[in-house]
Parts: C-alpha cells; sequence; structure tokens
C-alpha cells in the first residue's frame, strides 16, 4: 500500500541532497512524520497547504518501513500513518509535482 508525503519543494530539496529527512516543522515538533492515505490526502492539502504551490507530493510503500510505521488515530479519529524514524529517499516510491489548480491541488492520476 503506498501512503504520501507533501513536501514544500525546499524541503524536498534538502531531503535529497542529504538523502534523508526528519520531517517538516511539524514533523520534528511531534516527534514523528505525518503522511496520508490515498483517501486522506486531498484534505490534508486542503488543511495544511491551503493556496501553496512548488509542492511535491512524494509516495511511500507502507512496506518498507516496518516496525516504525504507526497507524493512530487523529482528524476525527480516522488513523493515520506516522513514521517513527527518518525517511529515506531509499524509502520513496516516486514523487511529483502537486501544482495548484483553481479548485485546489491536482494530484497525480489515480491518487485521489
Amino acid at each position: 500500500m503506498l501512503m504520501y508525503k507533501i513536501f514544500r519543494r525546499p524541503e524536498w530539496d534538502a531531503f535529497r541532497a542529504v538523502g534523508r529527512t526528519a520531517g517538516a516543522p511539524v514533523d520534528l515538533a511531534d516527534g514523528f512524520i505525518h503522511f496520508s492515505t490515498a483517501e486522506q490526502v486531498a484534505e490534508t492539502a486542503a488543511r495544511h497547504f491551503a493556496g501553496e504551490s512548488d509542492l511535491v507530493l512524494v509516495a511511500v510503500d507502507t512496506k518498507r518501513m516496518g516496525d516504525a510505521l504507526k497507524w493512530e488515530p487523529s482528524r476525527g479519529g480516522a488513523l493515520f500513518p506516522h513514521l517513527y524514524r527518518d525517511l529515506r529517499m531509499a524509502d520513496v516510491v516516486w514523487d511529483k509535482s502537486l501544482p495548484m489548480g483553481a479548485s485546489g491541488h491536482i494530484f497525480p492520476e489515480g491518487v485521489v
């Protein structure tokens, strides 16, 4: 199963340069890296990245995360994937631009 992380372009560029990341400022504050499922990612984009362009959507296979991946209740009691270790470039299945359209972010085909 794929899960998704949205990065701002500077965060993505830093991740790619180093090969690993502990996440965005919100991840660092919470002590884990926030991810969303395909069903959750559009709402995540709307809530936390409203009006922002130049974003990168990253897909990660949950099978690569091992025991460091925990499914925990969050928004409305829904279970969200949280990663309790650094995310490594080797974990990334693909990355794609997440542009802003007239009615919100435009997701790659097949994601939402």
